[in-house]
């Protein structure tokens, strides 16, 4: 069993540069930057219905990522450059670490048409090179669209890229497996806390997106074949432990867990005996000596992917 990170599950917040919205969009009103934000959003709700700004005005303010091994472990969630958040160092921490740990699959949900391209901008507006991720290779590049043994996005995983709309985003995945979903916040208000200064609440939520995104991973890998429902449960159930764990100086895990439900298995003996058990929960400690459960096999291929909603999608609008 190899701790080497395999995959990096990651979830990104943002927000409006106003600057830049001043000169872009409203260059002969000589707008303050809050006026431009509020100008720009008031617009936006108008036309959409919603005061989310397009991803080539927004910067990154918080990016918090989970490092996941081979055998789908939960290893660690970092949120980077926390508690300073700041957006140039974040994106400088988050090309330099995928590289650092060799150039592991990212996962995310929509991540495709937002995190992506949002940290592909924010290394061009700050100067920083990442040969690796544009690699020159054709239709093997790992910023082809369907390449997904380095992005594995699953909002498009579980529309068979963009085939279909998966109305509900991250919330409805999460809360289909009797994971917690949203709890309070949502990405269009994440101007407002920024702006209040509430960064730490940023972060939190930031955190909570990335272990529902984590356990819509694994069920992702039960239906693409790559674990079993019984390897499933083995890793939610190492995974609370670790939340757990964390709870008492994670104010976010902390409320994770106070949300936190289990997945209520349908099949009954007579309809699946093994499927009806792989969910059971294990056999209490005994003083003897007991072989380790088995986890998936260890394996460095990709899922082949399938698509998201529409690659379009705002990230307010698909609750990634």
């Amino acid at each position: 069993m190899s701790d080497a990170v395999a995959h990096l599950i990651f979830d990104v917040e943002s927000i409006a540069d106003g600057e830049l919205i001043s000169a872009v969009r409203y260059p002969d009103e000589t707008l303050t930057p809050e006026e431009a934000i509020a100008k720009y959003q008031a617009e936006r709700l108008e036309q959409t219905g919603s005061t989310f700004i397009p991803h080539t005005f927004m910067v990154p303010i918080s990016v918090v990522i989970a490092k996941v091994t081979s055998d789908f472990r939960l290893l660690d969630i970092k949120s980077l450059d926390e508690p300073h958040f700041r957006p140039h160092v974040m994106t400088k921490h988050f090309w330099q670490g995928w590289e650092a740990y060799q150039m592991p699959q990212w996962v995310t949900f929509n991540g495709r048409s937002f995190d992506i391209p949002l940290m592909e901008l924010a290394a061009f507006r700050f100067g920083l090179s990442i040969p690796k991720w544009f690699d020159d290779s054709g239709y093997k590049s790992r910023r082809n669209r369907f390449s997904t043994g380095s992005h594995l996005d699953l909002q498009e995983l579980l529309t068979n890229f963009s085939a279909a709309r998966f109305n509900g985003g991250l919330n409805l995945a999460a809360q289909s497996l009797g994971k917690p979903g949203k709890m309070g916040l949502s990405g269009d208000q994440v101007q407002a806390y920024y702006d209040r200064g509430d960064l730490k609440a940023i972060s939190d939520y930031c955190r909570c997106d990335v272990l529902d995104t984590y356990f819509v991973f694994l069920r992702s890998m039960v239906l693409t074949g790559r674990a079993s429902l019984a390897d499933e449960t083995k890793l939610v159930a190492h995974a609370r432990e670790w939340i757990e764990s964390q709870a008492k100086t994670c104010q976010a895990c902390s409320d994770y867990m106070d949300h936190w439900s289990e997945w209520k298995n349908p099949w009954q003996p007579d309809e699946d005996a093994t499927l009806a058990a792989s969910t059971d929960p294990p056999e209490p400690a005994t003083d003897e000596p007991t072989a380790e459960p088995a986890l998936p096999a260890e394996s460095t291929s990709a899922v082949s992917g399938n698509s998201d909603e529409n690659t379009s999608v705002e990230k307010a609008s698909d609750d990634s």
